[in-house]
């Protein structure tokens, strides 16, 4: 059966999936090593048997809930091309608002920390953005590490290192920016997920205390491993902005700005320190 036959089954197989045809279209250029492009171009090209045998086990996969990211071990996130793995978490465009935040607080030779760096994608972002920069990327996930270090050389960024650190537990030096994008989910959601979410790695989702253990711990310790005018910035759920800026205000952060999503949600937080 060709490219066409095989779309049009997909689209069925995945009706109750939100994406159907774009997820069939993705995995079909997967199992062939051909782009979108390609197989719409080509649709009459007829697939093997093998291809047809792979192609049907990853539409089960899909259909049974498994991220395309993870069928794939592939997403892209700031235009870069990044390995994950259920080790890690996969990154989500809104988080691009931290990339774009950093961005902008960041000067020539400025140290930049990364907690909780998962497949490496805000680090390797700021890392490919300014290249005269040192970023250092860490994880409590040793896998996560790897497929951090895996992504900075398939993308050859060079001014990036990533090493395993329970938050700052390995951290010896300063850093004029740290951000990061930790765990904010409270157990209690886990009944509102859906079930996609339930592929990725717990550790990277959930934090006790009602989702802010993580944030607290990172806004109470941070001031200590950063420069002088140095800024925090922190991703959380979009119901936490209030907690989280009065957890800014306990720790004497100054210049504390909350920053919109694409959707209209705050979902960034961010404060320098001054003293």
């Amino acid at each position: 059966m060709n490219i066409n036959f095989w779309i049009k089954y997909g689209v069925r197989f995945l009706s109750k999936v939100q994406t159907p045809t774009l997820d069939t279209e993705l995995l079909i250029s997967y199992v062939i090593q051909k782009s979108r492009t390609w197989i719409n171009i080509f649709d009459n090209y007829i697939l093997d048997y093998k291809q047809t045998v792979f192609l049907k086990k990853l539409l089960l996969r899909r259909l049974l809930g498994e991220p395309v990211a993870y069928i794939m071990h592939k997403k892209e996130f700031w235009s870069l091309s990044f390995y994950v793995s259920k080790y890690t978490l996969i990154p989500r465009p809104e988080t691009e608002i931290l990339v774009q935040n950093s961005l902008i607080r960041i000067n020539h030779g400025d140290y930049v920390l990364d907690l909780g760096t998962g497949c490496g994608a805000i680090s390797l972002a700021i890392a490919y953005e300014k290249p005269n920069c040192k970023v250092i990327g860490i994880d409590c996930v040793h896998q996560a590490v790897s497929i951090a270090k895996k992504n900075s050389k398939n993308l050859n960024i060079t001014n990036v290192n990533f090493f395993y650190s329970n938050w700052f537990s390995c951290i010896n030096q300063k850093f004029n920016l740290i951000v990061s994008n930790p765990p904010y989910l409270s157990k209690y959601e886990k009944f509102t997920l859906s079930k996609e979410l339930f592929f990725e790695p717990p550790v990277a989702l959930f934090s006790s205390n009602n989702g802010f253990s993580a944030i607290d711990y990172i806004i109470n310790h941070s001031k200590k491993y950063l420069e002088l005018q140095g800024w925090l910035l922190i991703e959380h759920g979009w119901k936490q902005k209030k907690l989280v800026y009065q957890l800014f205000q306990k720790s004497c952060f100054s210049n504390i700005y909350s920053y919109k999503d694409p959707l209209g949600y705050y979902r960034i937080t961010v404060g320098q320190k001054l003293y």
